[in-house]
């Protein structure tokens, strides 16, 4: 029976109505969802999306504290330099760089912005260091603004699940999400794409069994249905 009802969800089922029940089991099953990444303002959070690029939450949270109790504000850390800075952040990917892009993110917020963190994604892709899935995660996170940031578990999950089809860049998994989600859920539909990729959709080897989705999942269709 559960092999015939799968069947017919492939065959019959519409992305919207897809979009549908992911959402509603995500609503009923991860009412809480929020970035794992420790900050108290949008400063401080703009520090660590800057050095969570290619790095684990885990590593960037070990890392922030220290940086942030000496550089609280955007005015202290535009006074150092990439040099000190990159002491403070050593054990993160890329250090040497996401060090200059710190300094020169908060050098630009003090010339451009009065030490404010904008909230629009236009102007917060300016600083350096933050692409638009940056960009998006202030916005979203901080901001409440319907913002869909595209990693590299959204990415993945969303295309395994069904609700993108052979996407080719973040950009477009991005734009086919905020069609269908309301934009009201969009800051917290983020954050449960990556929590399930990070936690169930695994890269490499996906909990399928244990995943809640499965009866809605393209992949789990694809490779546990019997060939027609």
């Amino acid at each position: 029976m559960l092999c015939v009802k799968f069947a017919q969800n492939y065959f019959t089922m519409t992305k919207k109505q897809r979009f549908q029940n992911i959402i509603a089991w995500f609503e009923e099953n991860r009412p809480v969802a929020e970035t794992e990444l420790l900050y108290k303002d949008a400063y401080s959070l703009l520090v660590a999306v800057i050095l969570s690029a290619q790095c684990t939450d885990k590593r960037v949270n070990m890392v922030t504290p220290k940086l942030l109790n000496d550089y609280p504000a955007p005015e202290a850390l535009a006074a150092s330099t990439p040099e000190v800075i990159f002491e403070y952040i050593r054990s993160v990917s890329y250090p040497n760089n996401k060090a200059k892009h710190l300094v020169g993110m908060a050098q630009k917020l003090i010339r451009d912005f009065g030490g404010e963190v904008p909230d629009e994604v236009d102007k917060l892709v300016t600083l350096p260091g933050v692409g638009r899935k940056t960009a998006n995660v202030i916005a979203s996170v901080v901001f409440n603004k319907p913002a869909m940031a595209v990693d590299t578990h959204v990415f993945r999950v969303s295309e395994r699940l069904g609700l993108t089809t052979n996407s080719k860049s973040p950009l477009e998994t991005e734009r086919e999400l905020v069609k269908h989600i309301p934009d009201e859920l969009i800051p917290k539909a983020h954050h449960w794409l990556i929590l399930h990729g990070r936690y169930v959709c695994l890269a490499r080897k996906p909990k399928c069994e244990e995943c809640g989705l499965k009866q809605w999942c393209r992949y789990f269709e694809k490779n546990n249905l019997p060939k027609k």
